[in-house]
């Protein structure tokens, strides 16, 4: 039976929305012979997450030592047994469909990652799309990199809904060591080694919140972000240019 799995790290902050974001995955329709698993890691080893998760067999906890978002995506990637790895944050939910609509674009094995409109969730409940998604189709190689260069190191797509093939993930290193940015940095990568596909319609809704790591100075410092954005460029601009030699 293929296995989606499904990957969530979690520290005190986010805890309270697990929750929701379990009954999102629990509601899930995938096709015929398909099953998920969520590997839930805690980004440390306090006992987070006793007691805190549904009784059910897909659902696999974790702990390690903490090393940050980025450490504990990998930490649960080793206990993954899918092929495809699908990307979803503590505080946020999967929209019906998302996991089908991944499954089916990585049909096409000329495709070697997804990912998806989103809506931001906002506290009151209400929801906000916005503009400037991509249309819905394959992405080429180079595309949000580009667009991510020109303009102030926005993606052009949101790095939370990554659905990637485990091969891939794991040949590009998986999701770069450092304190924040981690998945933007897995996403540029992909999009400079292989062919993507953008769903338009919405997968995620994309938690609002005071407390979202987005929002903390720490992510916000100044030279943090530069130093994070010079390095997840660099390595982007590397896989480009040797991909391009091979092909």
């Amino acid at each position: 039976m293929p296995v989606l799995s499904v990957i969530t790290p979690v520290h005190p902050p986010s805890l309270p929305y697990l929750t929701e974001a379990y009954e999102s995955l629990a509601a899930q329709e995938l096709p015929a012979g398909w099953t998920w698993e969520w590997l839930v890691q805690e980004d440390g080893e306090t006992g987070l997450l006793d007691g805190v998760l549904p009784a059910d067999a897909r659902v696999l906890p974790g702990s390690g030592r903490r090393g940050g978002p980025g450490v504990a995506r990998m930490m649960a990637m080793s206990r993954a047994s899918g092929e495809l790895i699908k990307a979803l944050d503590a505080d946020d939910l999967l929209a019906p469909g998302a996991l089908a609509r991944d499954i089916a674009a990585l049909a096409d094995p000329a495709i070697g990652w997804t990912t998806c409109r989103v809506l931001d969730l906002l506290p009151d409940g209400t929801t906000l799309g916005f503009a400037g998604d991509p249309d819905e189709g394959p992405i080429e190689r180079g595309a949000i990199l580009r667009h991510w260069q020109r303009n102030d190191h926005v993606s052009s797509v949101v790095a939370g809904t990554l659905c990637i093939r485990r091969e891939l993930l794991l040949d590009l290193g998986g999701w770069m060591a450092l304190p924040a940015s981690e998945d933007t940095g897995l996403v540029l990568a992909a999009n400079a080694s292989s062919d993507g596909y953008f769903l338009a319609t919405c997968g995620m809704f994309y938690r609002k919140w005071p407390g979202q790591v987005t929002r903390s100075a720490a992510h916000n410092d100044d030279a943090e972000r530069l130093a994070r954005m010079r390095l997840i460029g660099e390595r982007a601009e590397i896989m480009l240019t040797r991909t391009a030699r091979v092909r």
